[in-house]
Order: structure tokens, then C-alpha cells, then sequence
């Protein structure tokens, strides 16, 4: 596997409290917000996610971290995990926000969310506010 990208997503209930800290305090800028899920970046290719627990999301880990890594092609890289004799948590999938992915846990349990850039469905376009990592 060859990531393209890796950052962390932190789920937790206080979004809007992490988005205002890291903001006012770190410069942070709001790249892309759905509601319940956002990405700050700090810099080109220094980005943090925070999300609210998403129960009806099986690759959404429902409480402390997931580490998202972006890749070429995430059915490709599936097959070659698949190969080496892990066993992912989901399958890929495409998702309406703009991405192909699927997830497993590292020998920690931290969960680990391997995707693809997609074109996001109408009802997401507008999450997208800019940025290299968004």
C-alpha cells in the first residue's frame, strides 16, 4: 500500500467546540463540513477530522481515533491486503461524500480507513470549501 495522504479523525460529540479550538487557536481552516463531520487544515497536506459517532457507519470507529489514508486505488490496494491475509472490517464501498473505502483495525484497534476520491453526491458538493486535502 502506497498512501497518497494519512490523517487522523477523531470522533467525538463536540465538533463544534474542536472546529472553534483549532480555529481560533491554531489557525486552522475549515476545508470541508457536513454537519457532522469536518476537515481542518493546517498547512498542504497537514489536515485533522473530527466526526460525530455515526452508528449506522461500520467503518466509523464510534469512539476515539481512525486514521484515514488516501490511496491511488482502493480496490486495488483491498485485493492486496486481501492477498498478504488481513482481514478488513468492510468492504470497499462508495460513499456520497466523495469517496470509495473500506476499513480494519491495526494490531492496536485502531481503526483504519483506507479510500479513493470520488465525486461527492449533489447533497455534499457544498461540504467542500477548499483546500488540497478536501
Amino acid at each position: 500500500m502506497q498512501p497518497t495522504t494519512a490523517s487522523p479523525a477523531i470522533t467525538t460529540p463536540h465538533v463544534a467546540a474542536s472546529r472553534a479550538f483549532y480555529i481560533k487557536h491554531f489557525g486552522a481552516r475549515l476545508v470541508f463540513d457536513c454537519g457532522w463531520f469536518i476537515s481542518l487544515e493546517f498547512a498542504p497536506g497537514l489536515s485533522l477530522q473530527f466526526m460525530e459517532p455515526q452508528p449506522e457507519q461500520p467503518a466509523c470507529n464510534p469512539t476515539g481515533l481512525t486514521y484515514n489514508f488516501r490511496v491511488a486505488d482502493v480496490d486495488e490496494t483491498y485485493n492486496e491486503l486481501l492477498a498478504t491475509g488481513l482481514t478488513p472490517d468492510t468492504p470497499p464501498e462508495d460513499h456520497p461524500w466523495g469517496d470509495r473505502g473500506f476499513a480494519l483495525r491495526d494490531p492496536n484497534g485502531v481503526m483504519l480507513y483506507i479510500y479513493s476520491d470520488r465525486e461527492p453526491a449533489p447533497e455534499f458538493r457544498t461540504a467542500f470549501l477548499g483546500g488540497a486535502d478536501a
